[in-house]
């Protein structure tokens, strides 16, 4: 809980960076405050310099799998501070995260990139994701079905 602000900061500066996005702030912090009182929601963690100084984060949530019997871990938001970027911090974050899915028996890592955001799509790759077969769909439940409002 004690890096509740700081995971806020990085998850809205990396919502508005990646798809310009802003978010409801009082929404977002709530969000992450479940997910750090409640790590079946989600679980988080933060990538501190060797000067001890926060400089990014990663969360991940889990999938369960009939067909596999497994969870897929799905990382749910990342953020490193630009001034950070490109020092391979990435790298050492996904490392840690990977060593935690490996030893919880995961199946694999996977994640969501906007279709627009190069950048990111040029990291992932080199971190060693690939794309997938499958396309992610969405269905708005504050709709009515068969209803265009």
């Amino acid at each position: 809980m004690a890096d509740l602000e700081l995971l806020l900061a990085f998850t809205m500066a990396e919502a508005k960076e990646a798809e310009g996005i802003v978010g409801d702030e009082a929404r977002v912090r709530e969000g992450i405050r479940t997910a750090l009182g409640d790590s079946s929601v989600a679980r988080y963690w933060v990538l501190e310099t060797d000067s001890s100084e926060l400089v990014g984060h990663m969360s991940v949530v889990k999938e369960w799998s009939d067909w596999n019997s497994g969870y897929y871990w799905w990382i749910q938001s990342m953020y490193i501070r630009p001034a950070f970027r490109g020092r391979a911090l990435m790298d050492r974050l996904l490392h840690v995260v990977e060593d935690a899915a490996r030893q919880a028996g995961a199946l694999e890592l996977r994640l969501y990139v906007h279709a627009q955001n190069e950048r990111a799509i040029k990291a992932y790759r080199k971190a060693g994701f690939s794309d997938s077969e499958y396309r992610i769909m969405t269905m708005s439940i504050r709709r009515t079905r068969g209803s265009n409002k």
